[in-house]
């Protein structure tokens, strides 16, 4: 994609990597003759993998206040590193894009929404990542699949945090593999893994910042059957998910085709709302007494409640959220209903 965009550029480009030792040497310092000299003659920058270059948020910082005329464009295969690095030096100085595994509404760009549709069980097997969708066969994705597991999990995430438990890791994305959709807490997880809470919880945030697995809080106005204090946690890429409880079986043969579809849809429409976009705030909703509802949206000043099911059917709202809410909307989000909530888009009857 660098490069792509580099060719769309009409004038002078010196494209970096951050891996490269001499080019760490020179943009870790703050010598701003040296920046200058660097960056002498050229109107596009681009570094990639900038996370690796020690203090570049300051020397970016340095090189937009006194070469405000020069473009510059980092990226980094780590989130909290770059975000980290650059966050504060360019706070008010800057653009971020986030960059998710391939989502549906961008495959329905190209792609008959027909055939999309029928790939539905592919995607909910082996994910979206670039590297899995270019692959015809199935062998092929599986080893895709479990050479990022090995390569992004056990070495970026664990190699940029120092985490040095690379199991107790592993055995803690395995036990939310297994509750996709379920209430968790990180004292009820760190008595499963031994660890304390205070160390699930570091481990936790690590894993969403990496952009492994995304969290959903509770939603309440303070109604006192509300229950809030707990935390659902999907994959970004269920490929990744499948991977590490190590099943690839056909949907017929699954128990956790209902996991599998609201995982799927609560990233795919996060990827659709971030791309789009589209302002609010979401969450799920559940009471005391196990009322609950998969999937909220507030946006502008509305709430809209959704409901995830893969069989057709037709449901109500919980009576106590439409008394608490009346002027909600709600839907059930089934197969044969989903792309439009997905991609903007209708299929054609």
């Amino acid at each position: 994609m660098l490069k792509q965009t580099s060719n769309k550029f009409s004038g002078t480009i010196r494209f970096e990597t951050g891996e490269n030792i001499l080019i760490q040497e020179v943009l870790q310092e703050q010598n701003l003759p040296k920046l200058m000299e660097f960056c002498e003659n050229i109107d596009l920058l681009i570094i990639d993998e900038a996370q690796k270059i020690p203090n570049i948020g300051w020397t970016l910082k340095l090189l937009v206040d006194h070469r405000p005329e020069l473009r510059i464009l980092v990226s980094g295969s780590s989130s909290f590193e770059i975000t980290g690095q650059t966050g504060e030096p360019l706070t008010g100085r800057k653009k971020t894009l986030e960059l998710f595994p391939i989502s549906i509404h961008e495959l329905s760009t190209y792609q008959n929404l027909f055939d999309l549709k029928q790939s539905l069980e592919n995607q909910l097997l082996y994910g979206t990542y670039p590297g899995v969708l270019n692959q015809k066969s199935v062998q092929d994705k599986k080893e895709v699949l479990k050479e990022l597991t090995g390569s992004y999990l056990l070495k970026d995430v664990l190699e940029l945090e120092r985490i040095r438990a690379s199991r107790v890791l592993l055995q803690l994305l395995r036990l939310l593999s297994w509750q996709i959709g379920s209430e968790v807490s990180a004292h009820e997880l760190s008595t499963k893994v031994g660890l304390d809470t205070k160390t699930v919880a570091k481990y936790l945030d690590i894993l969403e910042k990496a952009y492994v697995i995304k969290s959903l809080g509770g939603f309440s106005r303070n109604l006192r059957k509300e229950a809030t204090r707990k935390q659902k946690y999907y994959f970004y890429d269920l490929g990744l998910r499948n991977t590490l409880i190590g099943n690839f079986n056909p949907l017929v043969q699954r128990d956790d085709t209902g996991q599998l579809w609201e995982n799927f849809l609560i990233i795919e429409r996060l990827k659709y709302r971030s791309y789009t976009p589209i302002d609010g705030s979401a969450w799920f909703w559940r009471t005391w007494d196990q009322k609950e509802i998969d999937y909220l949206e507030e946006r502008d000043g509305k709430l809209f409640a959704y409901e995830f099911k893969w069989n057709p059917q037709t449901l109500a709202a919980p009576a106590l959220f439409l008394q608490k809410y009346p002027n909600s909307q709600f839907s059930v989000i089934h197969r044969e209903n989903y792309l439009p909530f997905l991609t903007g888009k209708a299929m054609e009857t």
